[in-house]
């Protein structure tokens, strides 16, 4: 809340030193989801997010059988003490394989999501900047992010860049 009402009086001052400055607005969600490249990078993502999640379905239904075979075992009274401590010991390490392949997986997500869409949130920056020179702005805000209380519809420049990037919706 105190982040909120700072920024928000901080907003105020600058408004206040920069009157009759130019001034617009965009917003950078609708922008970056009217692009067919985050479609296709989502796409990709969620293909992956797939294969990553099917294998480790498969590391957890083979645990899962060994360890129905390690009780089945063990309440037939078919594993010596030694030998169950051993089969234990494989179980639990196959749950740190599963534990660690979850985690790496997270990380090769995340990875591939910033190669994917760094690119193209570049692209989206460059734009904004070009409009912004182009057009005279000294400031463009980004409502998307919420903070924003009041924004005159004439100040949208949201339409502006899409056009430079070539998106006609």
């Amino acid at each position: 809340m105190y982040r909120t009402l700072s920024a928000l009086i901080f907003s105020l001052f600058m408004v206040a030193g920069v009157s009759g400055q130019k001034m617009g607005y965009i917003n950078s969600q609708e922008i970056i989801a009217a692009l067919p490249e985050v479609k296709q990078a989502n796409s990709d993502i969620d293909v992956m997010k797939s294969m990553f999640q099917k294998k480790g379905e498969e590391m957890v239904k083979a645990l899962q059988i060994k360890y129905q075979e390690y009780q089945k075992k063990q309440a037939n009274g078919e594993l010596a003490p030694i030998e169950a401590e051993k089969q234990a010991a494989v179980i639990k390490e196959e749950e740190g394989k599963i534990a660690e392949f979850e985690q790496s997986s997270q990380q090769k997500i995340y990875e591939k999501s910033e190669e994917l869409l760094k690119p193209i949130q570049d692209k989206v920056n460059k734009a904004i900047k070009d409009v912004a020179a182009e057009n005279g702005y000294l400031y463009i805000f980004d409502t998307s992010g919420g903070l924003l209380l009041y924004m005159d519809p004439s100040a949208d420049a949201t339409k502006l860049v899409k056009v430079k990037l070539g998106i006609t919706q």
